[in-house]
């Protein structure tokens, strides 16, 4: 599991991309109960809609909930904690390579610090860490790796788990107590708003060799299988085209180094990208 605690707002129901500006999309779903497989929390008069945008593929999803209380400090916290956690961390820690999202996301990592002549001590934040399966399998490659969440709940399990130091605040308003060779955002800009101000503070984070690595669920590619895959459940305001995470890159001031396409072992649609910013 990525999903991220962190600070989240209401989502407000718009007709304009906030990516490309186009009025002009398409209905994809209407639902009016969880769909398979979603978690279901409880929420009452539950209804939203799903829509992409015809100019850029962008996808939102539609409604009045506030994810902020209803998800966030409910019952997926508890859900998340305790013993479940370290069983699920040790599941996800034991999966062999070719069957592991983790360990690919590792050795795509290590392939960009080759190409990019990322070598010595390399140092790593991971924004929203989840489990910590992230940074926990950095550390054994070699990176010195810290998790960032704001719950303190969250960050002494990850310390725990992961063996990894962690950071217990809002991303937004911290102070940086360093510069990153690597900030990460694995499945976690799907969760906030406004998403594109969030990527754009990881400058603040970055060393001036410093790169982003993102993951975000691919809705242009889950379309085409059901609109009731977990790319487009409640939790998720948004999913995302080739066009749309590139048009998220360019708003946030990075530049994109790659933007790739792949479909992970969990059989996830997802969308990955390193950016830096831009020189000069």
């Amino acid at each position: 599991m990525d999903h991220p605690r962190l600070h989240h707002r209401g989502l407000a129901v718009v007709s304009a991309c906030t990516l490309c500006g186009s009025a002009a999309r398409t209905k994809l779903a209407d639902y009016t109960a969880p769909p398979a497989g979603e978690t279901d929390f409880g929420i009452p008069g539950y209804r939203r809609a799903l829509w992409r945008c015809d100019g850029c593929g962008h996808i939102v999803n539609e409604h009045g909930f506030d994810l902020a209380t209803t998800l966030y400090q409910g019952a997926y916290a508890e859900a998340t904690y305790g013993d479940k956690m370290r069983a699920t961390f040790a599941k996800i820690m034991g999966l062999p390579p070719e069957r592991s999202d983790n360990r690919r996301r590792v050795a795509r990592v290590e392939r960009f610090a080759a190409e990019h002549g990322l070598t010595g001590e390399r140092t790593l934040l991971d924004v929203g860490s989840g489990l910590g399966v992230f940074p926990a399998a950095m550390r054994e490659a070699g990176w010195t790796a810290t998790a960032l969440d704001p719950d303190a709940r969250a960050c002494a399990m990850v310390e725990e788990l992961a063996g990894v130091a962690t950071l217990c605040g809002d991303f937004m308003t911290l102070t940086p107590p360093g510069r990153y060779d690597l900030v990460t955002f694995n499945k976690v800009l799907e969760h906030v708003q406004p998403m594109a101000a969030m990527l754009a503070r990881a400058r603040d984070y970055l060393s001036p060799r410093g790169a982003v690595y993102v993951e975000l669920p691919d809705g242009e590619a889950a379309a085409l299988d059901t609109p009731d895959r977990e790319e487009f459940f409640v939790e998720h305001y948004c999913a995302f085209s080739m066009a749309s995470l590139a048009l998220l890159i360019r708003q946030a001031g990075f530049r994109a180094l790659s933007v790739e396409r792949v479909r992970e072992p969990s059989g996830k649609y997802t969308l990955r990208a390193f950016m830096d910013v831009w020189p000069g």
